[in-house]
């Protein structure tokens, strides 16, 4: 199985293409956390109960627990065991955004991979195909690169023009052309910029963004839809962390989103 069809098996079955944050920033837990031995994890497990059943995937920041040194990558490592556990169909994220030289790249296909487990990381593009290719060359796993992010300063490279073309479409051209030959890649593309991924779908055709910028950051959930489903009715892992799992009730908050989500869903 294709490992993009992972994803679209679980949102199927849901009928959600919601993906929650673990982003487990350990001055936000909960008091009632911070008295058990394993603090990160035990939140992350109470999160992953109250919004499974609306979730088609999970995406963990790695920097919320390489900050607490190896106590975080710990729990980051029994957060993982216990989804592939307790919910296998789940699509696991490692939002860590690397990106380095061929022979650095594969200890951290090693890690992220293989050791944590993870279906797909997010990655640089900047360093090129060859530096990238320990990860592309894994075709069961997913390599998410980062095309047109949601952060406000975005602009500054991503708007600059080369013959002619943002270097946002020109990542976009390049991923869906030459380095998608095993079907494992897809895209970051934010919320905020509805028009860029209207632009950036009708490049890369039926591949799958991850789209952060929902929520928090003020992305237009029916925005998103509109301008980036596929043919299929597929084809967006739609982000929210801080959101719905530093809400007073994330449950909530996670069955809110997706109903918004599935009000324009198309398959």
């Amino acid at each position: 199985m294709n490992i993009i069809e992972k994803y679209n098996r679980r949102a199927e079955k849901i009928n959600s293409l919601l993906c929650v944050g673990l982003d487990a920033d350990f001055s936000k837990i909960p008091e009632r956390f911070l008295k058990m031995e394993f603090p990160q994890f035990e939140f992350n497990k109470w999160i992953i109960g109250e919004t499974h059943e609306y979730s088609a995937a999970f995406k963990a920041n790695s920097a919320f627990y390489e900050a607490r040194g190896d106590r975080g990558i710990r729990e980051l490592k029994m957060t993982m065991e216990y989804l592939r556990e307790k919910h296998p169909d789940v699509f696991l994220i490692c939002d860590c955004k690397r990106a380095d030289i061929g022979n650095t790249n594969q200890g951290y296909v090693d890690s992220f991979f293989d050791w944590y487990g993870f279906d797909a990381i997010t990655l640089h593009p900047y360093l090129g195909e060859e530096a990238l290719r320990p990860f592309l060359d894994r075709k069961d796993k997913g390599c998410i690169i980062l095309c047109r992010t949601s952060n406000p300063g975005a602009g500054e490279l991503q708007d600059l023009s080369v013959g002619g073309k943002p270097i946002w479409q020109i990542v976009a051209e390049k991923v869906f052309e030459d380095w998608n030959k095993n079907y494992n890649c897809l895209l970051v593309v934010g919320a905020t910029y509805p028009e860029e991924m209207k632009k950036i779908r009708e490049i890369a055709g039926e591949m799958t963004f991850l789209v952060p910028g929902v929520g928090a950051q003020g992305g237009d959930v029916k925005a998103v839809m509109e301008a980036g489903q596929n043919s299929a009715g597929l084809g967006l892992i739609i982000n929210s962390s801080r959101g719905i799992i530093f809400a007073d009730n994330p449950k909530e908050e996670a069955r809110k989103l997706c109903e918004e989500i599935r009000k324009y869903m198309v398959f």
